[in-house]
């Protein structure tokens, strides 16, 4: 498929709404070549659920440093109000666009989406769409005062489909009663107890902006207190590996500074085959005891990928 068809063919799905709005799965498979993985029956990547369980414990830093050397330098994205500043989120992002409303546009949105069964305001269609795992991720191009996509009664409609939250470039209203859901989060622009208007859907599961980041259908989504990192599902297990060989390297060295075995200096510089041989000698040691599986530390000690 060339360029120009493909541009072509995205202007259309831009008119009509529920599968018709969708990126078809072949338009999706072009977008997310890298990714060799199982996917949903939509085309979307679907990243399993032990690399997101193992994510959580991945810091924002590690996760923007693979990115980084993988050339990847836009996505990652601060500025947030978290409902829970001290909770991670994770998830496979299910990306909406919102824009300032158009009446003509909106009125054959709304038209279109009715006569296929939509049910709701806009604002609701996409929850319908969330499974397990799944966090809403949408652009509101960043309006605080009637820019509020969900209050708590979709939030709750959110965490009964997806189990997870959202993360939006606009705002929320009743963070009181969202804070009470148990298991919810939400990474939002603004608190603002107005409702939703002169805004209008566009689109469901298309690549979207998210302020400086570009967020593809099924990237992983890594939020905490310093901010979002969205990240291709095809970096999202190298970004855990890496995260999880950098943190038992880290308590080896710290371990052997401490006993007095090693300085300084030889921690800090490229290790000696006799310094990796130690810390693989240790790993099989300590295997009980340290803060990643022991199927995982006995994964790295075959690949030996230090």
């Amino acid at each position: 498929m060339n360029f120009l068809k493909l541009n072509i063919i995205l202007c259309l799905c831009t008119i009509g709404f529920v599968k018709a709005q969708d990126l078809s799965v072949e338009q999706m498979r072009f977008l997310t070549p890298l990714w060799e993985g199982d996917r949903f029956d939509d085309g979307r990547p679907r990243v399993g659920d032990d690399i997101l369980k193992r994510m959580k414990q991945v810091s924002i830093e590690e996760a923007w440093g693979v990115l980084r050397n993988e050339g990847y330098h836009n996505q990652f994205e601060s500025g947030w109000e978290p409902l829970h500043d001290d909770i991670p989120m994770v998830g496979r992002a299910l990306t909406v666009q919102y824009l300032p409303n158009r009446p003509d546009v909106a009125q054959q949105i709304i038209k279109k989406g009715k006569a296929e069964g939509a049910v709701g305001n806009t604002n609701s269609w996409p929850i319908d769409r969330l499974v397990e795992g799944d966090i809403y991720v949408a652009d509101g191009f960043g309006k605080i005062v009637d820019g509020t996509l969900i209050g708590d009664n979709l939030g709750n409609a959110i965490y009964a489909n997806s189990k997870n939250g959202v993360v939006f470039n606009a705002s929320s209203r009743d963070l009181e009663g969202l804070s009470q859901i148990e298991g919810f989060n939400a990474f939002v622009r603004g608190w603002h107890p107005s409702f939703l208007t002169e805004v209008m859907l566009l689109n469901i599961n298309f690549p979207i902006r998210i302020g400086a980041a570009t967020v593809m259908p099924g990237d992983v989504i890594l939020a905490k207190k310093e901010g979002v990192v969205f990240i291709p599902a095809h970096l999202a297990e190298k970004v855990v590996v890496t995260s999880e060989v950098v943190r038992l390297r880290d308590l080896f060295g710290i371990s052997r500074l401490k006993e007095g075995i090693y300085t300084p200096g030889q921690i800090d510089n490229k290790w000696t085959d006799e310094i990796e041989k130690d810390f693989s000698d240790w790993l099989k040691d300590h295997m009980d005891e340290l803060p990643v599986s022991k199927d995982q530390i006995k994964a790295l000690l075959e690949k030996r990928t230090w």
